[in-house]
């Protein structure tokens, strides 16, 4: 019998990391439970400063346009839809459903009840030391469904 060899890189994978989810709503949960709700934001702060510093960078070379194409991509890996609005000083970015928490429901998971701070607080830590600010509008714990409002700081 012949040996056949597939050659393939892991760039050419579709990247999923869905589980990870899972694993975020449990910390978040014991963080919260064992020592409070600003010890889980904070884990969240020290995670995002760290793994989104070049993403803030770009945000302070080249403003909410880094940012949009940040969110594009992202979402687009995780397979969902967005709609994004916005200027050179704003940008509205309305998330229908979160991929993290639709994933979490459908397998029977447990979802911390701050799993909006995935969101809200790495956002603003993201947003931390730039020209703009982020606010969440709303969120719908059911579905995660999210509306968030980045804007220029005021001079």
């Amino acid at each position: 019998m012949a040996k056949r060899t597939m050659t393939r890189a892991a760039a050419e994978n579709v990247y999923l990391h869905k589980d990870f989810h899972g694993a975020l709503s449990a910390a978040i949960s014991y963080l919260h439970q064992r020592y409070g709700a600003e010890a889980a934001r904070e884990y969240l702060r020290r995670f995002a400063a760290a793994y989104y510093a070049p993403l803030t960078e770009a945000i302070n070379a080249r403003g909410l346009p880094a940012l949009r194409a940040h969110l594009e991509r992202i979402y687009a890996i995780e397979g969902q839809e967005i709609s994004m609005t916005g200027t050179d000083d704003e940008l509205w970015l309305d998330v229908p459903r979160c991929p993290a928490v639709t994933h979490l429901r459908a397998r029977g998971y447990p979802v911390a009840a701050l799993f909006r701070e995935t969101s809200r607080t790495v956002y603003q830590t993201i947003c931390d030391g730039t020209p703009f600010t982020v606010e969440m509008l709303a969120y719908d714990p059911e579905t995660g469904r999210a509306r968030f409002h980045f804007a220029r700081r005021p001079a």
